[in-house]
């Protein structure tokens, strides 16, 4: 049974609860899988600053309507995710953009950046290419995770839903490691083995309007019309991007997911027949980076770097940055500080949280014509 999909149709975000609420009653409803007091984590699609209308983020109805069904649950909702951007402060740039911030404002849900929240190094039973990860805490502090994916085309995986929604609770390192592989086979390998260790519990799909074309971000916004829930974030991925007119098994996330054990291949799907809402997305280009030979994508990849670097003319020693670095790579060398650059994930939380504004950003030639800053 938790291998079921929903689809509900929604033409109009002002009527999200009810629609969000019907599509997790016809798979079985929240009580299923929240206990009266559980930390409830909601993890949108917060990938970059951009404004509701432009879909390249989970919609703020969609958070508004999980706030209140999660809370009349008895269930203590908390909103987090990390920007999928290279830059300091780029999270919450993001939640204020997104509208999600005022979400979590307005209904008094803690809102947590991923970047800046911390991680924890933890090790990964059976992976193929990444047998340890630093995973944001705030993943593994929660008691119930619940994946809020956004409908849309990607570059690199031909479509992004409730799996690759985790990629958020990754550092940028870890990220830009798994892009590196450059081969969509083995990306989609990489994006499992953080699946197989931060699973959600739920996943819900705003597919009212979704991001055909070059997705996740460079996309054109389609009304779809549509929320999708299941259980299993496997079997909706597979009901999700067939809507959307793309073969499930040319998904490497999907098929790396299914090769392992997870999800099905032919879900049940209850609530309105696919074909209702089925539209022809079309497919993203592929990109420059991701049509280009591997070597060349690692090549280029390793020259691209942003990097935090204490500034030790401003620096007052305070400490701030070496007690909240996750992976410990803040040292003292002599009588400064200095992060070491093999141990950095790249997080950004020591120019965050430095007092003394005293961490500067250290671009390479490639970062700097390509960033423009």
């Amino acid at each position: 049974m938790c291998d079921r999909v929903s689809i509900v149709q929604c033409d109009d975000y002002s009527k999200s609860k009810k629609y969000v609420a019907d599509s997790i009653s016809l798979i079985g409803g929240l009580e299923s899988i929240i206990s009266r007091g559980d930390r409830v984590l909601l993890k949108p699609n917060v990938l970059a600053a951009r404004k509701p209308e432009d879909a390249v983020t989970t919609h703020p109805s969609i958070l508004v309507s999980m706030c209140e069904l999660v809370k009349e649950a008895g269930g203590i909702p908390v909103i987090g995710d990390g920007s999928g951007m290279t830059h300091p402060g780029a999270t919450a740039d993001a939640f204020r953009a997104s509208r999600i911030e005022d979400v979590a404002k307005n209904y008094n849900v803690e809102l947590i950046n991923f970047q800046t929240a911390g991680y924890v190094e933890i090790d990964v039973p059976n992976a193929i290419h990444f047998p340890k990860l630093h995973l944001s805490k705030a993943v593994m502090d929660a008691d119930v995770i619940i994946s809020l994916a956004k409908m849309k085309t990607h570059e690199l995986t031909y479509y992004t839903g409730a799996v690759k929604n985790m990629f958020g609770a990754l550092p940028l390192r870890t990220r830009k490691e798994m892009h590196l592989l450059a081969d969509r086979k083995i990306f989609g390998e990489a994006v499992i083995d953080l699946y197989s260790v931060a699973k959600p519990h739920l996943a819900v799909m705003d597919a009212v309007v979704g991001m055909e074309g070059n997705g996740p971000s460079h996309g054109t916004p389609v009304k779809t019309g549509a929320i999708l829930a299941s259980y299993d974030c496997v079997s909706l991925d597979v009901v999700a991007s067939d809507i959307m007119g793309i073969d499930p098994m040319k998904v490497p996330t999907t098929v790396a997911a299914l090769e392992r054990g997870f999800g099905e291949n032919e879900p049940k799907v209850v609530g309105v027949n696919p074909a209702d809402v089925k539209i022809n997305y079309k497919p993203s280009s592929g990109g420059i980076l991701f049509n280009a030979p591997p070597f060349v994508t690692k090549f280029f990849g390793r020259y691209f770097e942003m990097r935090p670097k204490i500034d030790t003319s401003r620096c007052v020693l305070c400490g701030a940055c070496a007690m909240n670095c996750s992976a410990h790579a803040i040292e003292e060398v002599e009588d400064h500080l200095e992060i070491n650059r093999e141990k950095c994930i790249l997080c950004y939380c020591c120019r965050e949280l430095c007092p003394a504004n005293a961490v500067d950003i250290e671009k390479s030639l490639l970062a700097k014509i390509i960033t423009k800053r």
